[in-house]
Formats: structure tokens, C-alpha cells, sequence
């Protein structure tokens, strides 16, 4: 049954199977937003809550991120009947004078990032934004610019912020010195990793920041920037290259890999097939591109993903705040209009004409050895198990980047009390606790390698807790094997997938001495012990509402022990599963559990470190 406020999403009941289609679900998207623009047109402001910069920045969030989908729809044509609004906002916004000013630009500020979306319009549709501004307007906007792109910004694909705003500068006439735009043109292929591959910074990590930032924003230079022939064709080439494996987190029914940070751009993860048709780049056939692109759309149609009024909530699947990282301002959602870049195309770009096609099958398990992650391809679903990743600053960074798997259908959830041991989720994680109260997870990591599609990584929990943990895909399943090393007893809670919790108690569940398993309506999860060196009973773990990415209700299957001091061995078989393809004999014919001397002797003959991770 469809959510009840599903109908208050803009995207809901529009079929997306059209250009038309997306230009409607594009100003669908916007409209809602227009009560709450300021008198003045600068700002627009949402909610009180507020986020780790200041209001003012906040609202400017509102102003100019809807423009990543508006300029791309006026500059193929589309009608947008707001520019007079815009135009008075960009020059209040900027005049130090007027009482909606955005406020002076410092080093890493978040205006730097907003601006970029403004150097955006100035390069792709001036005679919207610019040409009828007069001459007080045009020195308001060109020195607020100026005064911008001198900054210093963020080391990471922040340095991508100046650029845009350079391709509008020079679009517009106006001068400047692009000594620090080559710099950072050059710092950002730094951060190239091989295989179409970037690090988002000097960090241990790679996300979605990849697809809907790096290649994004780099694919729009290639297109809008004049000369500098071998660097486009560089930042080409690694997107042919990246969408080879980029497409494995995407499932099949158009939903993304939920990793990593920023979730709550939401449509913003299919940013990168929206790039691919902007540049031009058929890096697969068209009607595939079109496919990958219209599907996860589509996918977000069905979700309750809008308040009451149309606006985008901070969340994923749902209003959820528990997820949200501390720059996500009530307006930071509107970042998934990026999405609609192809708008910039004809209709009779090859993008727009082809017929959309659906992901070609795939039956391999597929190792991207630069991030440290393998897939697997399911009914309704892609698996990715992963060696884990590094954010420790921020809150749910474990659950976001450390997990041992993360799947397109059942999302991950978050710790919502890390002082409640019992009440936790950890869904595809393994918890330790010294005190039956407090718990601690994969984190950092001390190595991480692939052999073959073997994922190993070796971690401490607390200074003198060692674990090493092996991945071992066998689609569907996949097996874990743990070497915990600890000085004191600990109490260990490991899950399996979540799924979503019917309403009326309606699910089922089978706890064992060594086994847990939900009988969801609409999904089976499960997990079992296999042979580990302590007894593990399995417990059917009702999660604290609100805290999966998808779902608000969650049911987690998981295999508890008591872990005594010294070395121990837990072992284990992990499966989920839409009930549609649900066989009995998954519970009697599992895979076969590789030794850890098998596994040990796998890392030593062919472990390769983890790009992402080799820093």
C-alpha cells in the first residue's frame, strides 16, 4: 500500500519516461518553493532548524540550488517564468547595502559552494542572468565574484567551486587572474586514482562524491571551458573508464548504493549519467544511459520523500534527521537538481532519442578494486561488500563508510543510542562492548586489501582490540570470517540486512542456537553461525524506528555471544532476500566456509592494497 503522503511528492504520478517528463518533474520540484522566497528574492528560508553555518548561508542554499536544474532547462529551450526574481535576488543577495545580503565570503565558507551553481548560469544562459542586469547590478554580482574566488577553499572537489565560477566570469566579459584556477585544475587531477577513479580530497575515502561531484563537475569544464584540450580530454577518458564500474551501484529497479555521506541529495547519486549525456560521452549505448538515468528517477517517485507543502525533507527514503550530517540545512536536498543537466539537450540529442533500455544481466561477482568493494548482482538488488572506508568526524560515519556490506534495496541503518548495546541495529556490522552499555564498531582501519574478490581488513575497536575480517562473496550469499583479539571479555552482536517491519506484527521470525531469521512481508533476511569458536544464538532484532535510510521500521536478524579474553574465531553465512525469489533450500545448502589459513595464504599470494584507502 502507497504511503499516505506519497502524494506530496512532486514526482509522484508523472510517468518520467519522456524529456517532457523530466522538464515537468523539474519545475514540479521548484514550485513549492516559491512562498518561501524573500520579499527581496535573495533568500529562501524553510525551516529554523538550523546547520553549521549560518542562516543567511542556509538560505542562499535555497536561492541557488534549485539554478543546477533551472539554467540547464532554459538553456534547452524550457520556459522558466522567475528569471525577474532570480535577477533581483543574485544582486540583493550580493549588495552589502541591501538588507538580504548573503554576507561576506571567507576561506571555506559555504557561500563558496553555493556561488558555484551562479558561475553555472553565468556560463551556460548570461542572457538570463546577466545581459539584462544593469550597470549597478552587473558591479554588485561581477565584485561579490571576484571577492569569492579569491578565497581558499576546501581540498576536495570544492576546488571545482572556482572553477565554475571562472567559466562564468569569462563568460561574461570579465577579467581576472587564472593563475589560481590552474592550480586547482591541477590539484584535482591529483586526486586521480586510477580507473576513472577519484579520491574526494587527501582522504581515505571514496562516495558518491565521485559520480555527482568530480566526474560532474569536471564533465561540464569539458564541455563549457575554452582550450585546455589535453585536460578535457583526460577528464573524458576517465569517465568512459569509471562508468564501467560506477553502473554496479545501481540496481536494477533504479536505485543507488546507499554509502557514504550526503544521502540527503537524494537524485543527486544519478548525477553522473546526467553528466555522461551533457558531454556527450556514450561510454555505454545511449538507450543504457537513458535507462540508468530515467530508472532511479522513477525510483525516487515512490518514495514519501517530500513534506506536506512539496518540499524536499532533509532524509532518504523518508523525513529522517537522524541521518543527516551537520552542513545539511533544511535546503541542502535541493543539491538533486543536478540531476536534470540532459535539459541543457535537444530532443534530438541520441540521449533523448534512444529508446531506454534496461542494465544488460549480470551474473559475476565484480571486483571494483579501487574503492575496496565487490558486487554482487541479485533479484532487485545489488550487493557491495566493502573493506571499509574512513570519515571519522562525523556522526553515523561508521554506519555510513564502515560497514562489512551495502545493498541498492535495503539501505543501512544508524545508531541511534550508542549507549544502548542491546537496542542496536548493527545491520552488516559487528559491535563489541566491554560493558553490556556502550559499543564500539569498524571505524578506522589499519590495512585493507582485495585478493581476487576477497575483501581483508585489519581494525582495532579500542587501542589493545584487534579484529581481522575476511569477505568472502558466494552470490547470494556472503561469508564473513572475524580474528578478535582482546584482552578483557566482550560482548559481540553481529547482523545481517535489514528489512522493512510490517505494520500489525504481521513478520515472522526463527531464532536458534546459532541462526536468526526474518520472514518480512516483502523480504527474507537472515544470518547464520559457521562454526565460529564461541556458541552464537541467534536473536531477531527489532531496530529503533527511524533509523534505516529507507525505511522508518526495520527488522535486523543478528548472532550474539559472549567473547572470552584472548584470540576467537566468528564465522558466518549472510543472506537477504526479496520473497519473490525466496528458495527453502538457501537454509540447507550453504556455501562452503573457506579456513582462515585458506584465506590468510589467498592475502599473502595476491592482497593489492586498497587505492582509496592507500593515502
Amino acid at each position: 500500500m502507497p504511503h499516505p503522503l506519497l502524494r506530496a511528492n512532486p514526482l509522484h504520478g508523472n510517468p518520467l519516461q519522456t524529456r517532457q517528463d523530466v522538464a515537468n518533474a523539474l519545475i514540479d520540484l521548484f514550485e513549492p518553493l516559491l512562498p518561501y522566497f524573500s520579499e527581496g528574492g535573495a533568500r529562501v528560508t524553510l525551516s529554523a532548524a538550523g546547520a553549521i553555518f549560518d542562516h543567511p548561508a542556509a538560505d542562499l542554499e535555497g536561492f541557488a540550488r534549485p539554478l543546477w536544474g533551472i539554467v540547464p532547462f532554459a538553456a534547452g529551450g524550457g520556459e522558466f517564468a522567475y528569471w525577474d526574481l532570480y535577477r533581483c535576488g543574485l544582486v540583493n543577495g550580493m549588495d552589502p547595502d541591501h538588507p538580504e545580503y548573503w554576507g561576506d565570503v571567507s576561506d571555506r565558507n559555504q557561500r563558496l559552494v553555493e556561488l558555484a551553481a551562479i558561475g553555472f548560469g553565468l556560463a551556460l544562459v548570461p542572457h538570463h542572468l546577466w545581459a539584462p542586469l544593469d550597470k549597478r547590478g552587473k558591479d554588485i554580482v561581477s565584485s561579490y565574484l571576484l571577492k569569492a574566488r579569491e578565497r581558499d577553499y576546501v581540498d576536495n572537489n570544492w576546488k571545482f567551486f572556482r572553477v565554475l565560477v571562472d567559466l562564468g566570469l569569462e563568460k561574461i566579459g570579465i577579467d581576472f587572474d587564472k593563475t589560481k584556477t590552474e592550480a586547482y585544475l591541477e590539484e584535482l587531477e591529483a586526486f586521480d586514482i586510477g580507473d576513472g577513479w577519484y579520491r574526494d580530497g587527501p582522504v581515505r575515502r571514496v562516495d558518491h562524491y565521485i559520480p555527482f561531484a568530480m566526474h560532474y563537475y569536471g564533465l561540464i569544464y569539458a564541455v563549457l571551458a575554452s582550450g585546455d584540450d589535453q585536460r578535457k580530454a583526460r577528464i573524458i577518458a576517465r569517465a568512459e573508464r569509471f562508468t564501467q564500474d560506477i553502473r554496479h551501484w545501481f540496481g536494477p529497479d533504479g536505485s543507488a548504493l546507499a554509502f557514504g555521506r550526503s544521502q540527503t541529495y537524494r537524485f543527486a547519486q544519478g548525477g553522473f549519467w546526467a553528466a555522461l549525456a551533457f558531454a556527450n560521452i556514450e561510454a555505454l549505448p545511449w538507450g543504457q544511459i537513458k535507462g540508468y538515468y530515467l530508472r532511479h528517477l522513477r525510483w525516487w517517485s515512490k518514495l514519501p520523500i517530500a513534506d506536506r507543502d512539496g518540499i524536499l525533507s532533509v532524509g532518504y527514503g523518508y523525513p529522517n534527521l537522524l541521518m543527516s550530517e551537520s552542513y545539511n540545512s533544511a535546503c541542502s536536498p535541493y543539491w538533486a537538481l543536478k540531476f536534470f543537466l540532459p535539459l541543457a539537450l535537444p530532443a534530438s540529442h541520441p540521449f533523448w532519442a534512444a529508446t531506454e533500455e534496461e542494465a544488460p544481466a549480470c551474473d559475476d561477482v565484480v571486483a571494483l578494486e579501487k574503492p575496496g568493494m565487490v558486487a554482487m548482482h541479485q533479484p532487485d538488488n545489488i550487493v557491495v561488500l566493502a573493506t571499509g572506508q574512513e570519515h571519522d568526524k562525523m556522526r553515523g560515519s561508521n554506519e555510513k563508510y564502515s560497514k562489512f556490506a551495502y545493498s541498492t534495496r535495503y539501505g543501512f541503518n544508524i545508531e541511534a543510542n550508542d549507549r544502548h548495546f542491546d537496542a542496536a541495529s548493527f545491520d552488516n556490522m559487528l559491535g563489541l562492548s566491554d560493558d553490556g552499555v556502550h559499543f564500539r564498531m569498524r571505524e578506522t582501519l589499519e590495512d585493507a586489501l582485495i585478493a581476487d574478490h576477497v575483501l581483508y581488513s585489519r581494525w582495532k575497536a579500542w587501542s589493545d582490540v584487534e579484529v581481522e575480517t575476511w569477505l568472502i562473496p558466494r552470490n547470494p550469499w556472503h561469508l564473513r570470517v572475524h580474528r578478535l583479539t582482546t584482552p578483557c571479555n566482550l560482548f559481540t552482536a553481529e547482523g545481517g540486512f535489514p528489512i522493512q517491519r510490517a505494520d500489525f506484527n504481521r513478520d515472522t521470525m526463527t531464532e536458534t542456537e546459532n541462526s536468526a531469521i526474518w520472514y518480512g512481508q516483502t523480504d527474507t533476511s537472515l544470518i547464520i553461525d559457521c562454526g565460529s569458536s564461541v556458541k552464537r544464538a541467534g536473536k531477531a532484532q527489532l531496530a529503533i524506528a527511524n533509523t534505516n535510510l529507507i525505511w522508518a521500521r526495520t527488522l535486523v536478524p543478528q548472532l550474539r555471544a559472549s567473547v572470552p579474553a584472548g584470540t576467537s574465531t566468528l564465522a558466518s553465512a549472510i543472506l537477504a532476500m526479496p520473497n519473490h525469489a525466496w528458495k527453502a533450500e538457501y537454509l540447507t545448502n550453504l556455501p562452503a566456509m573457506p579456513t582462515i589459513e585458506q584465506l590468510e595464504q589467498l592475502v599473502r599470494d595476491k592482497g593489492r592494497k586498497i587505492a582509496a584507502f592507500d593515502l
